[in-house]
């Protein structure tokens, strides 16, 4: 009987240690099953490695508890060894997480427009102008001719927001003095007041160097330079009787060209230099008002001529008949002066 008791106790115990081992077993498979253990690979770049570094972030704290259970002697080689094992952020340039200031921006320089109607600031590639004022002769100039009314246009190209270049025309139409057309009258028909008429112009092309100045808001304003070839003109017309119908019924009395000893013309080389002011249209706007200055110089070649310092007597001769030390036909020497003076033009540029 006691047999029988002691192996009953015995297999009662082995049946409960098994049954704790087979369900000890079973949890922690249940655990394996339920969490895989990760495994690494060596990162093949730097972003990887802070990946596997924060996948587990209590590993570091596992290995720090199994060092706190080993030997002191073998602390400052666990901890070195730890050390290691972190990634290294240093490595990391301005992704580091440890920073305290977010990575720069990225810096852009001054934006490009540039086709073939723009230029890389902004600015347009052909640009022009159209206007007209008046002009007014001065110096020398005034002495034998009045204001008087001018056009001009011009276009070119534009190289930025500060230069461009352009090739201009300009037309500009002067009076004379009555001191000047009663001296040709006398000199044509012996007499004044008899309707005797006179105008002069010049026509000229130049090629002009347009600076604008830095300014802000509508208002603007620029300088310009330019120099080309100019054409000086002075007609002297007559009064003649001529028919006004197909039978000669009607009469009358006319002005007309009376031919070469009338019409006098100089071509010489000029220059020109100004300011301007402009208004914009809109912020945005290449269309601008003007209002401009300029003082042009044309460098005009002397010519002799009929004056009353070489001839004799009054009426000072003709121009078929000059008389005295001249015996050439140019009756206006006056048109082969150097010519000054200063147009003042309004318009629009584009």
């Amino acid at each position: 009987m006691p047999i029988h008791r002691t192996f009953f106790g015995l297999a009662c115990r082995a049946a409960a240690f098994s049954f704790v081992f087979a369900g000890t077993a079973s949890l922690m498979q249940a655990q394996s099953a339920a969490s895989p253990s990760p495994s690494f690979e060596r990162p093949l770049l730097v972003a990887s490695a802070v990946a596997s570094a924060y996948a587990n972030p209590f590993a570091g704290m596992a290995a720090d508890s199994d060092l706190v259970a080993s030997s002191s002697s073998r602390s400052s080689s666990s901890s070195s060894s730890t050390d290691a094992a972190l990634p290294d952020t240093g490595a990391l340039g301005h992704f580091d997480l440890s920073a305290t200031q977010p990575p720069p921006r990225r810096t852009y320089g001054r934006p490009n427009y540039s086709d073939k109607n723009t230029n890389g600031d902004g600015s347009p590639r052909w640009v022009g102008l159209a206007g007209g004022g008046f002009g007014l002769p001065v110096g020398n100039t005034h002495k034998y001719e009045t204001t008087g009314w001018g056009i001009q246009g011009g276009f070119g190209r534009g190289f930025s927001k500060e230069l461009a270049v352009l090739l201009q025309f300009d037309y500009d139409h002067f009076g004379l003095t009555t001191a000047t057309v009663n001296n040709e009258s006398l000199l044509y028909i012996g007499a004044t007041g008899q309707g005797f008429g006179a105008n002069n112009h010049v026509w000229s092309f130049s090629l002009d160097p347009t600076f604008t100045l830095p300014t802000e808001g509508s208002l603007g304003a620029y300088a310009v330079v330019g120099a080309g070839f100019y054409h000086k003109v002075t007609n002297f017309t007559t009064p003649q009787t001529e028919c006004l119908d197909y039978y000669c019924d009607i009469v009358g009395t006319v002005n007309t060209t009376c031919g070469a000893i009338c019409h006098y013309t100089s071509n010489a080389p000029g220059f020109n230099g100004g300011l301007g002011v402009t208004w914009k249209f809109s912020k945005f706007s290449n269309e601008r008002l003007y209002a401009e200055a300029r003082y042009v110089f044309i460098d005009n070649s002397q010519r002799a001529g009929l004056t009353v310092a070489n001839s004799t007597t009054p009426p000072y001769g003709t121009p078929s008949n000059p008389g005295g030390t001249y015996t050439g036909t140019n009756a206006y020497p006056a048109n082969s002066n150097r010519t000054t003076y200063i147009p003042v033009k309004f318009g629009i540029r584009f």
